[in-house]
């Protein structure tokens, strides 16, 4: 069993992510993990990230506050506990349209499987 403690948990930073604060939970650096890493994201007020995509797929589960999700063809905002997954190549934004902070888990694949290349895009 390999546990990470959240008050030992290591940030890391991701690319095109503006006013947040990020943590590897399992995974990665983390822990060994042989399909799956885990962060969690704390999104200040205005806080966002780049509409972009990703080779993989991305599970989405807000934590704390509210997370607006928009892609290329709709928008929506996730409160407490609810979840989205995008599609491989699917373009996304997550932003932060409140005045208090919100948090959201990230579960997403550590490689492409089979003949794909790995992915390292941290969120």
């Amino acid at each position: 069993m390999q546990v990470t403690r959240y008050a030992e948990a290591k940030s890391y930073e991701a690319p095109e992510h503006y006013d947040m604060r990020c943590l590897r939970l399992q995974g990665k650096e983390a822990t060994q993990t042989d399909t799956i890493w885990i962060g969690l994201s704390h999104i200040l007020p205005g806080g966002r990230t780049s509409l972009k995509d990703a080779a993989i797929e991305k599970i989405y589960i807000v934590v704390a506050g509210l997370v607006t999700v928009e892609t290329a063809t709709e928008t929506v905002t996730l409160g407490v506990l609810d979840s989205c997954r995008l599609a491989p190549g699917e373009a996304r934004a997550l932003i932060n349209r409140t005045n208090m902070t919100a948090s959201v888990l990230l579960a997403m694949p550590t490689a492409i499987q089979a003949d794909g290349p790995n992915c390292n895009s941290p969120l």
